[in-house]
């Protein structure tokens, strides 16, 4: 039990020693992804990016395996995108996410101008996850349900269905095991016998603060795009399970015995990916994210650029170029700080070599106005 009150500095650096972020950990893909909790990966290099930060000497064939022998499962979830969960998470993370996903698509125009009723819909759940026992591109997917339906239906139809229908994305090669404009989809591989949304939810939310705690009711309705209406009953449920802290901004929750780091622990300088989970797990995002660069590293259109942090803050931001990687500084860095961007770039591209050395590149257009200090790190 934690007697004083967190301050800014230790909340920050216990979000990235939860987040592996101060040390690279000896640990293998799925050990990993599960002590993570989840990676956003709508773009695929990012979880790969995300754990060549986190695990030391990753490599990223154990990724690749995990991913085809299905024991991380890469799916939406979490804020309505895709994240990438350890398989063993992934039943009770889709059920307790269920009412939501299920609301952002069957309560969206675009369902309803489907003429399909949610009941209608329901009823071909079953069906798809049969039809989906191998790998099947949108395309295929459709044409079997216009065979199921007897005519063509609305593109919007499947849209709805592979959000909130157990369905993982299947690998389908190229550099990160995924391309992002031809996925592949499948039924994922376990038999639902729990159906228990609250107790899901439960679990959820405890695997949330040990992963990303401690942290407000508010923070956990970011990650997961929850209504408060939801949350309430089901921190009820766990009120004599969990903790509270006084945070430097108000209370927070957490799990007992969770990990707080000294406020003066070293924080090396990480070099993040697009959308990384840690930058978004929060509704307060000060504690990784000085308020005044929030605005340009998570842009309107909801891309998140990547980022640079140093001693434990987002101080800049990242690109690959052909001559390496190419550092643009928020603020004003010291000769030291530099040395330890530079060191960590040269490691990325190493990393990135291999598979795409000019990753993201289709986001280059953020980079026209972007404020600060740039400078090429590796060649």
């Amino acid at each position: 039990m934690i007697s004083r009150p967190l301050t800014k500095r230790q909340l920050n650096r216990t979000t990235l020693a939860r987040q592996l972020l101060l040390q690279r950990k000896p640990l293998g893909a799925v050990d990993a992804v599960r002590r993570v909790v989840a990676l956003q990966a709508q773009e695929p290099a990012s979880p790969y990016i995300a754990l060549w930060n986190r695990v030391e000497g990753f490599d990223p064939a154990e990724l690749d395996g995990a991913y085809a022998d299905r024991s991380v499962i890469k799916a939406s979830l979490m804020r309505i995108t895709l994240h990438a969960v350890a398989a063993t998470d992934y039943a009770t993370f889709q059920l307790g996410m269920l009412r939501t996903l299920r609301a952002a698509r069957l309560n969206d125009r675009r369902f309803e101008s489907t003429g399909l009723s949610i009941s209608e819909a329901d009823a071909l759940v079953p069906i798809l996850l049969q039809l989906l026992a191998e790998p099947r591109s949108r395309q295929q997917i459709e044409e079997m349900l216009e065979s199921e339906l007897g005519e063509t239906p609305d593109r919007h139809v499947f849209w709805a269905l592979r959000t909130f229908s157990p369905l993982l994305h299947a690998p389908t090669g190229g550099p990160w095991s995924f391309t992002s404009n031809a996925p592949s989809y499948q039924a994922a591989p376990f038999d639902r016998t729990e159906t228990d949304q609250a107790a899901a939810l439960q679990h959820l939310i405890w695997r949330y603060l040990e992963g990303f705690g401690p942290a407000s009711p508010a923070d956990f309705a970011q990650f997961a795009l929850h209504r408060q209406a939801e949350i309430r009953p089901a921190l009820a449920g766990l009120a004599d399970r969990l903790v509270t802290i006084d945070g430097p901004n108000g209370k927070l929750l957490d799990i007992p015995n969770g990990h707080v780091a000294d406020s003066d622990a070293a924080a090396p300088p990480r070099l993040l990916p697009m959308w990384d989970s840690t930058l978004l797990a929060y509704r307060d995002r000060s504690r990784i994210i000085p308020e005044e660069h929030r605005r340009t590293v998570i842009r309107r259109n909801g891309d998140v650029l990547p980022t640079v942090l140093v001693d434990g803050y987002v101080a800049g931001v990242w690109r690959s170029i052909e001559d390496g990687i190419e550092v643009t500084a928020f603020r004003r860095l010291s000769d030291a700080e530099w040395t330890g961007l530079a060191e960590e770039a040269a490691g990325l591209v190493a990393f990135l070599s291999a598979r795409e050395p000019l990753v993201y590149s289709r986001y280059g257009n953020w980079w026209k106005d972007m404020p600060g200090e740039r400078r090429l790190l590796a060649a």
